[in-house]
């Protein structure tokens, strides 16, 4: 696949776009955040 046909999601933390990558290969239904960081701080936000 080429970068820009890479399916994109928003992040609802820092509310920036963020594509697939290879590592959500098996489970990009159920990521929803762009980074550990924005995970970890999901409740402050």
């Amino acid at each position: 696949m080429k970068k820009p046909h890479l399916p994109t999601k928003i992040c609802p933390v820092c509310e920036r776009p963020f594509a697939w990558r290879k590592k959500w290969e098996l489970n990009w239904s159920e990521v929803i955040y762009c980074s550990e960081k924005c995970r970890r701080s999901k409740s402050k936000g």
